[in-house]
């Protein structure tokens, strides 16, 4: 299995400037493939090959005077940013085709500089080394300084440099994890556990505990509606502008990465306490069409479950996701009995049968793990880790260091 363990970076000016340069380098490559793309398709012509598109416009572009400028970067960056516009292709077609599970996408578009993020990969064959003293040798661009927070758990097969909204630089490793390591690391237990989410309540487990809301967004909207009235009086296109900008995404970043925090702090506690857990499979984009879209997406119920998923596949854990239309509201967790919808300020009923009188929230999230089956037979069940594609934002910058550098 495959996870990606991200590092803050802290570059010289020297090696900002370098950085830039490859940015740039690889956005023109990415935006060359896509134009003459679009140029075959309008002239009727089949689709030139990767082989093809590489020799044109890398090895041939760099010794025309227009493009002699890519050759200041190394060639690794460049033909990574030609897989990635074949990647966005092969996506779209199979996205077309219907074979791709998800969202349908469109067409790969051009990139622009001004984009909030920004990002170069450097694979094993491009030399990438990480020295003694901790910094990351990075060819053509230097030893740039690692803030580690952890041991690498063994050698990364490559590096992605991201450039953030906030102008914060990040190196993202993708790691392939031991699954014997990971087994080790959380022992098989007997407890199950189902969940409902809330907004009230950011989650609220079926043995009756209730985790609270702690609504990152809401707190820190004051600070954000300052920050961007700032920016709204600065003149387009002035510098004043620019340092008005950079301290929106500055404050918006931190909300994102207390956010984080938050659910992987969460989900790494549910997943070692419990060996099988049961959630509700929420339409998340449906209800973020709702009034209550802006605290939907603040509590960020999808990256948790996301979480919960492949965490759950890492060490062995069962998560089973029951239907969102299952009554678990309306539902009596003692006898059974369907009694009727509520609306949502009754956040306690009693039951007409058998007289319980029922929280609302954990009947809910005791419905969960009933009809998820958790309750007789997901004990120990087995779960085979398959190979997955590396998660994004895996492990952050934000624990104790325990190591210099990798080991």
């Amino acid at each position: 299995m495959q996870l990606r363990y991200a590092f803050r970076l802290y570059p010289d000016p020297g090696q900002r400037t370098a950085l830039a340069k490859a940015f740039g380098c690889a956005r023109v490559v990415f935006n060359d493939v896509v134009r003459a793309r679009e140029d075959a398709r309008k002239a009727q012509q089949p689709f030139p090959k990767i082989g093809e598109l590489s020799t044109r416009l890398i090895t041939q572009a760099k010794q025309t005077t227009s493009r002699s400028w890519l050759g200041e970067v190394s060639a690794v960056v460049l033909q990574q940013s030609l897989r990635d516009a074949e990647a966005a292709y092969k996506n779209f077609f199979a996205s077309l085709k219907g074979t791709r599970k998800g969202p349908r996408t469109g067409a790969p578009r051009f990139k622009s500089r001004k984009d909030a993020r920004q990002s170069i990969r450097f694979t094993a064959n491009a030399r990438w080394s990480l020295t003694g003293s901790g910094r990351l040798n990075l060819p053509k661009i230097g030893a740039v300084k690692v803030k580690w927070s952890r041991t690498l758990p063994a050698t990364p097969t490559s590096v992605t440099v991201v450039k953030d909204s906030a102008g914060r630089y990040f190196a993202s490793f993708v790691i392939d994890t031991d699954p014997q390591a990971d087994a080790e690391r959380m022992p098989a237990t007997d407890r199950t556990v189902g969940i409902d989410l809330g907004l009230t309540h950011f989650a609220v487990l079926s043995d009756g505990t209730k985790i609270g809301s702690p609504r990152f967004l809401r707190r820190a909207e004051k600070k954000l509606k300052k920050t961007q009235r700032e920016l709204s009086r600065k003149q387009k296109g002035s510098k004043n502008r620019a340092k008005a900008r950079l301290k929106v995404a500055r404050a918006h970043a931190k909300v994102t990465d207390a956010r984080h925090e938050f659910h992987h702090q969460l989900s790494t506690k549910l997943i070692s306490e419990n060996q099988g857990i049961a959630v509700e499979d929420l339409s998340v984009t449906g209800l973020a069409r709702t009034r209550l879209a802006k605290s939907v997406h603040d509590a960020g119920w999808a990256s948790f479950i996301n979480m919960l998923r492949y965490k759950a596949e890492r060490y062995g854990r069962t998560l089973i996701k029951i239907g969102r239309f299952e009554p678990t509201s309306q539902t009596c967790s003692t006898c059974g009995v369907r009694d009727g919808p509520k609306p949502l300020d009754a956040r306690e009923w009693t039951c007409a049968a058998c007289g319980t009188v029922h929280d609302r929230d954990i009947n809910a999230a005791i419905n969960v793990k009933t009809a998820a089956g958790l309750a007789v037979s997901a004990c120990g069940a087995p779960v085979g880790p398959g190979a997955i594609p590396a998660q994004r934002e895996e492990t952050g910058s934000h624990g104790f260091p325990t190591a210099p550098c990798a080991a």
